[in-house]
């Protein structure tokens, strides 16, 4: 049941709602915060039950200081959450294993649902194996279910399993856009008590972009997998109070630029203001003119100008997009009604709100524009792109550049025949982080390498075997034109145009090199519907650009192969070659790693570049080709026209289309529907998988508490320096033979080619182990200078690999303790950073900070934080890992920030004491860690709760 210590139970027609206005009674500076906070105290003030959410954490953000936010956590519990295939599978599992302790409890395991929503989407997984050919859609779709068919069929099991958990089947669409065509309602409800309450539509998700729904006017964001599992488990989202950067648009958008140029300047200015890690709210006339799509744009690259968030508050266009969409009339009404009653409908004015800065844009500034090649930051003006490419050439690498001589290009002649080896190919983006050039990856560039596959090359892409001809290959030619990515096919008013613009050019008789590889990989079916209605599809098939899959595919690096000659030019003569894309991502090599330069544009840019076969070009002077006459076609001749969009548009789109699709998501995939799979409440595990197994974390789980966890006589399994990352402590890319995963899976008779990354193996334990400080650039101070995941195994200082260490520790029932320097668990969050010690036995990590997220999913994992007192360190304090470690001042009673001290026993038998300070830093954390972790406490609380 819901608590009401503030008296701010109110109702509407439609059922009663935790009332924001009624609270301002008492703290009356509730009506100039920002939505975004207003939305998060709503979340607080419903859920203040004493045990997540206390009445103080209410109060301390109804009077949230916009100039000088209070440090500490906001306990924010969504509505729901959101998944993709790659991240979703490890959250699946787990609740697979808590429905099988429950059983062995001689209990229902089907009492074990999602306390909140759940939706997990398949996007990631498809790649552009075949294009520009009539079967590469399908010829896609059956090689992904061929590659991920253990994956696949535990997750079609999950799909029935559960009441709360839903599954989109892969060839649907990309999980952003099917949560802002399909999913998100705005306000949520929920029956207790035989009352209906309603809440505002908020979410976590375990992808970055999750923040494109913040323009339809929700809150969410990316989060890691364990604070995912927590929110997927009714327990808060650990969020740092936030400031907020108010971005006052004004103006209006000129004729020809897209809402892509807009966000791209948007990325651009926020990136130079320094908003990482804060909230962007949009307000002003000028963002109330924005479609939803447009805003969903901006809010979609949140994780490219670094922002939590860059959201957009509802308004009557946010209602009218979920009308456009199909959206049942009563759930718009509601939406309508109850965020009327809370004054949170509306896009504010200049000075109506306090934020913690300010920032303005003038929308009518806005000029057509690319970014790149190596940044989404990095925005070049669209007729700069010529002398800005040509400038990069000749810029040394330690500048940015590619280093090469400035004066003509190399022209490399070869002939393009559709030859194919069995020799590798390159399947996509690099497969792995080189630490000595990335020091700091921010989320979304480590996503290109962490949730994509990594698979062997089956066939020739196709592209361009349809033309035996000559090609020519230069500094600047395009080799890869992607119209990819929710970030604009969501966008109805770029997709039309690319279509249009794809027409004129074929009615002047303009084609596309067979050398460049075009791929459209649409966000969501209702794409192709809407250009086929429009006759548009049929233009860009001319051009190449047939439909490969509906998934992130380019946009995440997965390209697929170039065709083999071409590949091999570029290598051999280390040409400077490019693509274009209407992603949001385009760091070096991610989206092909023999293709250096990438360029993020609109989709209809996309096409002109494709055309034009080269990125050195000034669209505003030079033709994109010539026609049937030999005049030349320049950009002006083929854009279409505002007025042509809109009625395009117009003509081509209705919400039947939205409920059509979404209604018969499961008919459109008969493949799926082929997958044999279990059902039933539990899961059968298949013993052979390579990728889904078991895990144990519930072993021995009972209805009481574990006794006290024992802190006597632990041995150092690995001292390491600062700025250690998730990546340094759980990898996620590409492995070798002579690895720990890599010797586990030739033992069970997979071929090195098949190994994949460990991203996609997550489901499975006895690889992620393995993996565990298993980065090849990580440095143990105990290793003797020896890179990669060594130890020494104590007392015998035997050298030996971090995995075979911990078994041998564990046969001896040797607890482990951990010792680093600053930062601990920088860079994104990620599960097996937490999951992979805890399974290895580490029962103790000390640091002299840690990042916030993963000193967190260390609780939610068991495992106790420990800080150094002061300025001191592991090596100021004499320490080598050939010592035995003991803890006093902890036991069972266990407090936030308490005293605890560090017994050290030298060789020499010489003992040291050390004082540290616990990093349980609540009550809750404090309850977290006595449980055992944030599973075995939820399950315990779930039993309890259904006796």
């Amino acid at each position: 049941m819901f608590n009401d210590p503030f008296q701010s139970l109110s109702s509407i027609k439609q059922g009663k709602y935790f009332s924001l206005p009624a609270l301002a009674k008492k703290f009356p500076s509730i009506k100039r915060l920002p939505v975004s906070i207003r939305i998060i105290l709503e979340s607080l003030l419903r859920n203040c039950d004493g045990v997540r959410v206390h009445q103080n954490d209410v109060a301390a953000l109804a009077q949230w200081n916009a100039k000088h936010p209070k440090e500490g956590d906001v306990p924010f519990i969504v509505s729901r959450v959101i998944l993709q295939d790659f991240t979703g599978v490890p959250l699946l599992v787990d609740l697979a294993a808590m429905r099988d302790a429950v059983s062995k409890l001689k209990k229902d395991p089907g009492a074990i649902e999602p306390e909140v929503p759940v939706d997990l989407v398949i996007d990631h997984s498809v790649q552009v194996d075949k294009a520009r050919t009539r079967d590469a859609f399908n010829f896609n779709v059956e090689i992904e279910f061929k590659r991920n068919r253990e994956r696949y069929t535990f997750l079609k099991w999950g799909q029935q399993a559960f009441e709360t958990f839903k599954v989109v089947p892969p060839a649907i669409g990309i999980v952003h856009q099917v949560n802002l065509e399909h999913i998100a309602t705005l306000v949520s409800t929920k029956s207790e008590g035989g009352e209906t309450f309603l809440f505002p539509d908020t979410l976590v998700g375990t992808d970055s972009h999750t923040t494109m729904i913040n323009g339809l006017g929700i809150v969410g964001w990316g989060v890691g997998g364990i604070e995912a599992e927590a929110a997927m488990l009714g327990q808060p989202v650990s969020l740092q109070t936030p400031e907020v950067i108010g971005v006052h648009l004004k103006g209006k958008l000129q004729n020809g630029v897209t809402a892509t140029d807009l966000t791209l300047r948007i990325t651009e200015m926020l990136r130079h203001e320094k908003v990482v890690g804060k909230f962007v709210e949009f307000f002003g006339e000028g963002a109330a003119s924005l479609t939803v799509a447009d805003r969903a744009t901006i809010g979609n690259m949140a994780p490219e100008y670094g922002a939590t968030m860059g959201y957009f508050p509802a308004d009557e266009k946010s209602l009218q997009y979920m009308e456009m969409t199909g959206r049942d009339p009563k759930i718009v009404a509601l939406a309508r009604d109850y965020l009327v009653a809370q004054e949170l409908f509306g896009i504010p004015r200049k000075g109506e709100i306090d934020f913690t800065r300010e920032l303005e844009l003038d929308l009518s500034s806005i000029r057509p524009s690319v970014s790149g090649p190596k940044r989404p930051q990095d925005r070049i003006e669209l007729a700069q792109v010529k002398s800005r490419f040509n400038e990069l050439l000749a810029v040394p690498t330690a500048s940015g550049g590619y280093g090469k001589s400035s004066g003509n290009h190399p022209r490399v002649t070869f002939h393009v025949d559709g030859y194919f080896s069995h020799l590798p190919h390159d399947s996509g983006g690099i497969e792995k982080f080189d630490p000595r050039k990335d020091r700091v990856y921010n989320w979304s560039e480590q996503e290109m390498v962490t949730n994509r596959p990594f698979t062997k090359v089956v066939s020739a892409p196709g592209y361009a075997e349809s033309v035996s001809s000559d090609a020519i290959l230069t500094h600047g030619s395009v080799v890869i034109a992607a119209i990819t990515s929710c970030t604009n096919t969501s966008n109805p008013s770029v997709m039309v145009a690319a279509g249009l613009l794809a027409k004129k050019a074929v009615e002047k008789g303009l084609k596309v090199n067979p050398m460049v590889k075009t791929s459209l990989a649409p966000g969501s079916r209702v794409v192709t519907d809407y250009l086929e209605k429009a006759g548009l599809q049929s233009y860009l098939n001319t051009l190449g650009f047939q439909l490969v899959g509906y998934g992130c595919t380019t946009c995440i690096g997965n390209s697929g192969p170039l065709d083999e000659r071409i590949e091999e030019a570029i290598k051999e003569h280390d040409l400077i070659t490019a693509s274009v894309l209407s992603g949001n991502r385009n760091f070096e090599a991610r989206i092909h790693s023999a293709v250096k330069a990438n360029f993020l544009m609109s989709p209809p840019l996309v096409v002109a570049f494709a055309i034009a076969g080269k990125v050195d070009i000034d669209m505003e002077k030079e033709p994109l080709g010539y026609n049937q006459d030999g005049k030349p076609v320049f950009l002006k001749d083929v854009w279409p026209s505002e007025g042509e969009i809109a009625q395009t548009i117009n003509e081509s789109i209705d919400p039947g289309m939205f409920k059509k699709r979404y209604a018969h998501i499961l008919e459109d995939n008969p493949v799926w529907e082929k997958i044999e799979t279990g059902t039933g409440a539990q899961y059968r595990w298949d013993s052979d998988s390579t990728y889904i197994q078991h895990p144990p974390y519930f072993e021995g789980f009972g209805l009481k508490a574990p006794q006290a966890v024992s802190f006597k006589k632990m041995r150092a399994l690995a001292i390491f320096g600062d700025s250690v990352t998730t990546d340094h402590i759980s990898p996620a890319g590409a492995f070798k033979s002579d690895s720990p995963a890599g010797r586990y899976l030739l033992s069970l008779g997979v071929q090195e080619e098949d190994f994949n990354s460990y991203g996609s193996r997550r489901g499975n334990h006895e690889v992620m182990m393995r993996g565990t400080f298993a980065n090849v650039r990580i440095r143990n101070k105990m290793a003797d200078g020896k890179e990669g995941g060594f130890t020494k195994m104590m007392p015998e200082g035997n050298m030996m690999s971090i995995f075979d260490a911990c078994q041998e520790y564990a046969k001896k029932k040797v607890p482990l303790i951990v010792f680093a320097g600053k930062d601990y668990g920088m860079g994104s969050s990620r599960d097996w950073a937490a999951k992979g010690p805890a399974l290895l036995g580490i029962k103790v990590v000390v640091a002299q900070n840690f990042e916030r997220i993963h000193r967190s999913n260390l609780i939610g994992m068991g495992v106790l934080p420990l800080q150094f007192e002061g300025d001191h360190s592991a090596e100021q304090l004499g320490i080598k890992g050939d010592e035995l470690f003991s803890l006093e001042g902890i036991e069972q009673d266990y407090k936030p920030h308490q005293e605890v001290v560090l017994v050290v026993e030298k060789p020499d038998k010489s003992i040291n004491r050390i004082k540290l300070r616990s990093r349980l830093d609540t009550p809750l954390e404090v309850e977290y860690y006595r449980q055992g972790g944030i599973l075995p406490f939820v399950l315990r609380q779930l039993l309890s709760s259904k006796k």
